[in-house]
Formats: C-alpha cells, structure tokens, sequence
C-alpha cells in the first residue's frame, strides 16, 4: 500500500484588507470551507504581516496520486468560485 501526500501552496491578495483583522476574516471563511467540503488540513504559512496577502497551505493524504490530485485541483477551484474580498494569485501543487 502506498501513501502519498499532496500539498498545495496558494498566494491570494486581498486588496480590501485594511487591517490584519480584515485580512483573518477572509482567512477563517476560507479555511472552515476547506476543511468542511474536502476533509483537508488548511493553515496560513506565509505573508503572515502582510494585511493584503495571504499564502496558504493545503494538505491532503491519499493512497492514490490521482485522487490526491483531484483533491487539490477541486479545493483551488473552490477558492477561486468563493464571494469573498481575494483573488487567486497564484498556486502550487506538489505529491509526495
């Protein structure tokens, strides 16, 4: 049996943020989805000072590459299709 790991690293800005409180409100609607929906572990990991960006991190375990994958690709899609005040910069995905 193989497990593998998949980690996504997701940069959003959040131009609206005029304080790192505004910033957490964005972060916590973001992260309670996440894990809700797709069972993944969520956590903020960098842009920590910075009140309009955000970069989190994303993690999923899996016995399958495919489904690891799949996993990701949908927890992206679904903070793209998100009303909140962010935009998806960029993202990263990697399996271990």
């Amino acid at each position: 049996m193989r497990t593998v790991l998949g980690l996504a690293t997701v940069d959003l800005a959040i131009p609206g943020a005029r304080s790192l409180k505004d910033k957490r409100s964005v972060s916590r609607r973001i992260v309670a989805r996440l894990r809700q929906r797709f069972n993944v572990a969520v956590a903020e990991v960098g842009s920590q000072d910075a009140w309009t960006r955000l970069t989190l991190g994303v993690a999923c375990v899996s016995n399958s590459e495919r489904h690891a994958q799949s996993i990701l690709d949908q927890a992206i899609d679904a903070i793209e299709q998100l009303s909140i005040d962010a935009e998806l910069i960029d993202h990263r995905i990697e399996l271990f």
